[in-house]
């Protein structure tokens, strides 16, 4: 019953805790690869899509004013 409730986010975050309790070794990888590098999938999650499109548009005009003054 709980589970119709929870968000996407919630569901993602929950399945990400339940595989690294049966995988401890891949947790310790995941964990020094993470910190290394970040995670696009924790970025773009903690934004939300409304933040995720504002990131995409930024990027598409950025490429945009980079051509037109640099071409």
């Amino acid at each position: 019953m709980e589970n119709e409730k929870e968000t996407p986010e919630e569901r993602r975050e929950r399945l990400r805790q339940e595989e690294w309790k049966g995988n401890p070794t891949g947790n310790l990888k995941d964990s020094t690869h993470r910190s290394s590098y970040g995670s696009l999938v924790d970025f773009v999650g903690g934004m939300g899509w409304k933040g995720t499109g504002m990131l995409i548009i930024l990027i598409i005009v950025g490429f945009i004013i980079y051509f037109l003054f640099f071409s």
